[in-house]
């Protein structure tokens, strides 16, 4: 919990700052157990130099990670607030049930149900190849088992609207993602889409409109990852990249950015006509 105060900060800063923490808290609320939107909420705070509120959402991201069974994470966030307030009645109490809740549970660092995309999720290529595997998983797997075995469409329909893609191929603008077609074909409406991916990945919805988004960021990331995938790195807080994605289970776009990049990428899934407008936008 850095010590910025608010003082340092410019106007333009501030406003922005306060920008993301409307956003993230819109969010959060909604999304209880969304831990990666909840430590942009904290840095917010702490950057603006608003203590309470930066307790409190620790104690919220603690909360999300023991909902979430990932007991050792809520530890060590529940110790980090103790270092600053060691007689916290609450985290002192929280420790307790933890304590009691370790015995009786096996200590999984798991999300449960399907696999997300995670930085680390897939292997790397040689920095700069711009080879693919065959066998890139771009999430197909997932998504066949979600759409076609959870009776949402049908095997032909899945089979008429998932892009086979030609690596040998540079792309010149965006593709539309397989949720974007469906609703084109009048298959699945595209909110009930979001909503079954929100439900399945765990990775939070971000209306993108909203957002002011980070366009001279962008530009340092190569537009054919960006078109073929359909992903945009909207924003940069701290050591993390945020990523608007509208398939949250594509492997391979995370090898591809985490060539150009080291820092944490964060995913959340976003409507996939606001990330076109805004890949039309940058790369022309």
């Amino acid at each position: 919990m850095g010590a910025h105060t608010a003082g340092s900060l410019t106007s333009s800063e501030e406003a922005q700052l306060t920008q993301t923490i409307e956003m993230f808290e819109v969010i959060t609320q909604s999304q209880p157990q969304d831990y990666q939107s909840l430590e942009i909420l904290k840095e917010a705070y702490a950057k603006l130099g608003r203590e309470d509120d930066v307790v409190n959402t620790a104690k919220r991201i603690a909360q999300a990670y023991v909902t979430m069974g990932q007991l050792s994470s809520a530890i060590l966030e529940y110790e980090s607030i103790l270092q600053r307030y060691p007689d916290d009645p609450d985290v002192l109490a929280a420790l307790g049930e933890i304590e009691s809740k370790a015995n009786s549970l096996s200590n999984q660092n798991t999300l449960g149900g399907e696999t997300t995309i995670t930085p680390k999720a897939a292997g790397r290529h040689k920095a700069g190849s711009r080879l693919v595997p065959a066998d890139a998983d771009d999430g197909r797997q997932s998504f066949h088992k979600i759409f076609v075995e959870g009776k949402v469409i049908t095997n032909a329909q899945f089979e008429e609207c998932w892009i086979k893609h030609d690596f040998g191929e540079i792309p010149d603008k965006p593709f539309e993602p397989f949720i974007q077609l469906l609703a084109d074909k009048g298959y699945t409406p595209l909110e009930k889409s979001l909503r079954i991916l929100s439900d399945k990945s765990r990775v939070g919805f971000l209306p993108l409109e909203k957002y002011d988004v980070d366009i001279e960021m962008i530009r340092g990331y190569p537009a054919d990852t960006c078109r073929r995938w359909c992903v945009l790195p909207f924003d940069r807080l701290s050591k993390s990249i945020l990523v608007a994605t509208a398939n949250p289970f594509n492997r391979q776009v995370v090898t591809e950015l985490e060539e150009v990049t080291k820092q944490r990428l964060l995913w959340y899934l976003a409507p996939p006509h606001d990330i076109i407008k805004f890949l039309k936008k940058v790369f022309r």
